[in-house]
C-alpha cells in the first residue's frame, strides 16, 4: 500500500501513473460513518480543487464529505457506488473507490501523509 497517501480528513489518494490518482476514503473513516446509505459522486469532467468537496455520503448516523486530496479533472466515477453504498463499508480502499482524477499539480500528493504517518495520526485521535 506505500502508493497510498491520506489526509487528514480521511480521503486516501492511490497513484495510478501518467498523473491519475483513485480517491476513496480509509477504513476509519468508513467505520466512524457507520453502515453507507447513500453517496454522491462527482461529475466526470468537474474539476476539483485540493481540500473542496467532492462527493457526498450519507450513513444511518452522519452525512460528510469526501474532500478531493489533489486538484485536477474528474475523469471517472464508481457508478456501483450509487446502487450498492455499503462497499464503501466493506472494501474502503478497494472496490469503494469514489472517483479517478487527473492532476493538475503531482506536487500536491507530496503534502499527504504516508501511511506510517496516517496511522499515527489516527491513533492520537483515540
Amino acid at each position: 500500500m506505500s502508493d497510498m497517501k491520506f489526509t487528514e480528513d480521511h480521503e486516501w489518494a492511490r497513484d495510478e501513473g501518467d498523473d491519475v490518482v483513485v480517491v476513496g476514503i480509509t477504513d476509519y473513516a468508513q467505520e466512524q460513518l457507520g453502515e453507507l446509505v447513500f453517496v454522491e459522486l462527482p461529475e466526470i469532467g468537474s474539476d476539483v480543487s485540493q481540500g473542496d468537496e467532492a462527493a457526498v455520503v450519507e450513513s444511518v448516523k452522519a452525512a460528510g464529505e469526501v474532500k478531493s486530496p489533489v486538484s485536477g479533472s474528474i475523469i471517472e466515477v464508481n457508478e456501483s457506488l450509487v446502487e450498492s453504498p455499503g462497499i464503501v463499508n466493506t472494501d474502503p480502499t478497494g472496490d469503494g473507490w469514489f472517483y479517478k482524477v487527473k492532476m493538475a499539480d503531482r506536487s500536491e500528493l507530496d503534502g499527504l501523509l504516508d501511511e506510517q504517518s496516517y496511522k499515527d495520526f489516527v491513533a492520537e485521535l483515540d
